[in-house]
């Protein structure tokens, strides 16, 4: 993983490290929503989810669109690559492993076959 894609991941797994901000991407899922709708489903107020969508948006896993005089919200794809790619880099690493630790492991008997 470049330099790049690893600080990508990392802005990513930070921003999605806070519970709340979780919660946030998880309403969001539901399509677009203004900061009010948003707060109206969370323990928090308007001011908080401002600044966790601020974070967000920072990580690149939110975008929001100003209409008329509201801003709408909502995911951005394109931001969670970066994660996707170091899930399956590592996925793929620990399958790796686990096949190398079953085939050290295998018995002399089952080399023969």
């Amino acid at each position: 993983m470049s330099n790049r894609s690893a600080a990508a991941s990392d802005a990513v797994f930070d921003a999605l490290g806070d519970p709340m901000r979780r919660r946030i991407t998880e309403v969001l899922r539901e399509g677009p929503q203004p900061v009010g709708r948003i707060a109206e489903r969370l323990p928090i107020g308007r001011p908080a989810v401002s600044k966790h969508l601020g974070v967000l948006e920072g990580a690149g896993v939110v975008t929001h669109e100003s209409v008329g005089t509201r801003n709408l919200y909502a995911l951005a794809p394109d931001g969670y690559a970066a994660l996707q790619v170091w899930l399956t880099e590592t996925w793929d690493a620990a399958l790796a492993a686990y096949r190398d630790a079953v085939e050290a492991t295998a018995s002399p008997e089952q080399e023969e076959r």
